[in-house]
């Protein structure tokens, strides 16, 4: 096991991209942010935090979107649904989603298919903490990320939160 970001660094990544989506969007103006369900509200709700730092809290549209049965394998075992809650419309606006690992790419087009029920986006962009680059199913690349990883298949990225896991970190196993 190899720790990627401690605490410490965790803390300024998260930082450093919210700042980054604040550069991009400055006044949140038809910008809306949405997580991922269930590793991507984590890190989307500390985001949110640092952008109210920022920006008038009161401009900041932030959902959770579940994407349980989008994904391709869900008919392969049996799942049990998350919580969606985007209480805006997202129709011509610009939407972050925010996820914790980039890896196949698979959860963000199942992100995508779940996002059109909501409405037609101007534009998404994604935010990801950790980008493993290689073995990329899709076309999909983050648009904010937090850090560029090289793995082999048999590695796994462990994102820690202390809400979960009691600790903060980013380990590679």
């Amino acid at each position: 096991m190899k720790t990627i970001l401690s605490e410490q660094q965790l803390a300024l990544v998260v930082k450093r991209l919210s700042h980054q989506i604040h550069e991009d969007h400055l006044h949140l103006k038809d910008t809306v942010i949405i997580g991922i369900q269930p590793r991507g509200i984590a890190l989307s709700k500390r985001i949110v935090n640092e952008l109210k730092l920022l920006v008038d809290p009161a401009s900041i549209q932030y959902g959770i979107l579940d994407i349980t049965f989008y994904r391709d394998d869900v008919r392969k075992e049996l799942h049990v649904a998350n919580k969606t809650d985007i209480p805006f419309s997202i129709e011509n606006k610009n939407v972050v989603i925010i996820d914790d690992v980039l890896y196949t790419g698979r959860t963000i087009r199942a992100a995508l298919d779940a996002l059109l029920d909501f409405g037609r986006p101007a534009k998404v962009e994604l935010c990801v903490l950790i980008d493993r680059r290689f073995r990329r199913e899709y076309p999909i690349q983050g648009d904010y990320v937090g850090q560029h990883i090289d793995t082999i298949v048999s590695q796994k990225v462990k994102v820690c939160w202390k809400e979960k896991d009691e600790r903060e970190c980013v380990e590679l196993i």
